[in-house]
């Protein structure tokens, strides 16, 4: 149940920033499918993540003995850190980069895109990064809550708006600036990973000022909730003419 509560936040920014999309008209995207893959996203963490031992030893730091503004900074920073570091890895290592490609395909990045990520990413973060977190420093529930609060920025990042912060945009991720990194255009290639503080963009080099708004999507997107449960086996097929997607289902609609 505490579970399911952490998440009503969540749809609650969900839902305001799809009207305020909406309000400012949207072209085509993959709305239904995004729901979709979220739905098996929390499948997944609610079934299979607790499955996995995550790191239960001790930490350098116990968020109890610290002030909470301290603790809860260190949390947040090292957490986004350390989600900085696994994003690049996603870019980088072809296993990783084919369940990743999957947040990549939506044709038109917006706020549902946000929870378009493969159902083993939860999985695989549980035994990387949010073991290594834990064992920097033990939160708190208060600090735990805090920080679910912060990563929502992560859902507005994602929103289809015309929002840039120009030169201040080194500061803090913005619509524009994550659109950047979706952009389907080779040069925007291998840009702007933070998901909350561009800081770590630009330690590593790869920080770019947003402009404009570039197309997003990959070549090959989900036809199916089939494609989506096996999708880094298939991410980079052609994509099946429309007239054999519309074929019975009976008919094959994969190739080898």
């Amino acid at each position: 149940m505490d579970l399911l509560l952490a998440f009503v936040p969540q749809l609650v920014v969900l839902l305001l920033l799809l009207r305020a999309e909406q309000r400012r008209g949207q072209g085509p995207h993959d709305g239904w499918r995004n729901l979709q893959i979220w739905a098996l996203q929390l499948g997944s963490v609610m079934v299979l993540v607790p499955l996995l031992r995550g790191w239960t030893g001790p930490a350098l730091l116990d968020g109890a003995h610290l002030p909470f503004w301290a603790g809860f900074l260190i949390f947040l920073f090292l957490r986004d850190g350390l989600e900085f570091l696994f994003h690049v890895a996603q870019h980088r290592i072809p296993f990783l980069w084919a369940m990743h490609s999957l947040h990549h395909s939506d044709p038109n990045m917006n706020v549902l895109t946000t929870q378009r990520h493969y159902w083993a990413d939860p999985l695989i973060k549980q035994v990387t990064i949010w073991a290594a977190t834990l064992m920097v420093i033990t939160p708190t529930p208060a600090i735990y809550a805090a920080y679910g609060l912060a990563s929502l920025w992560n859902i507005f990042a994602h929103a289809d708006l015309p929002v840039n912060f120009g030169r201040w945009s080194w500061l803090l991720n913005s619509p524009a600036y994550h659109r950047r990194h979706h952009s389907s255009r080779p040069e925007h290639y291998d840009q702007n990973f933070a998901a909350i503080f561009p800081i770590f963009d630009v330690l590593c080099g790869s920080y770019r000022r947003p402009e404009g708004r570039p197309p997003t999507g990959l070549d090959r997107h989900p036809q199916s909730l089939g494609e989506v449960l096996i999708w880094p086996l298939i991410w980079n097929r052609p994509e099946a003419p429309e007239a054999e997607r519309e074929a019975p289902a009976s008919a094959p609609h994969l190739q080898a």
